[in-house]
């Protein structure tokens, strides 16, 4: 596929929460792709203090303390950076349902031209990978992520990975239609709309 096809604007992002239930955010990222390839020279990164400590169990698994957090600034201090930097562009997730939940509840009234899930891709375009986590489809795909920032399970890296996925997957689709039917979960925006049966009327 010819990525010169694809939207103006793409990108993938990825966020880390606090471990609360609803999480609060503690790290976005959204990496433009541009030219076929991730483009880290223009990507959005924030790190944010949540107005509720990090878990143990969340700050084992991305490494974000409430230390590494406290002169990080809030939610609300960078919530109108990170909406204008998404604008109303295309974004990517590895399972997007949990990236797109966050970041509309995080900023009301804002909404994405679509959205593409590299785990649904990732079902349909390797349905015999052993698992289709990111970390399986990393070692199955064998994803070159020596360019990667920081470490995995970390916002930057997580984009870094998911957008290496998408362009290798996207490979095996001939035009953006076929990716975007095969990549957006039914309900989310992009989301083909599906045919009307004929009717005598």
């Amino acid at each position: 596929m010819n990525p010169t096809t694809w939207p103006d604007r793409l990108l993938v992002v990825d966020v880390e929460g606090n471990g609360a239930n609803p999480p609060d955010l503690v790290e976005v990222a959204a990496l433009p792709i541009r030219d076929g390839q991730p483009d880290t020279t223009t990507a959005g990164a924030w790190l944010i203090r949540p107005p509720v400590p990090v878990t143990p169990f969340a700050a084992k698994v991305h490494g974000l303390t409430n230390d590494r957090l406290a002169t990080s600034p809030t939610w609300t201090e960078v919530a109108d950076d990170v909406r204008t930097f998404l604008g109303n562009a295309w974004i990517c997730a590895h399972n997007a349902h949990v990236d797109h939940r966050v970041l509309t509840r995080h900023l009301p009234n804002w909404e994405p031209a679509g959205v593409l899930d590299t785990l649904r891709l990732a079902r349909a375009t390797y349905p015999d990978a052993p698992a289709h986590s990111l970390d399986a489809l990393i070692e199955y795909a064998r994803l070159e992520l020596s360019a990667a920032p920081a470490q995995r399970h970390r916002a930057t890296y997580d984009a870094f990975a998911t957008a290496t996925l998408l362009l290798t997957m996207a490979t095996r689709y001939a035009t953006w239609a076929d990716l975007v039917t095969a990549a957006v979960p039914p309900g989310l925006p992009g989301a083909p709309k599906p045919e009307q049966e004929p009717t005598l009327w």
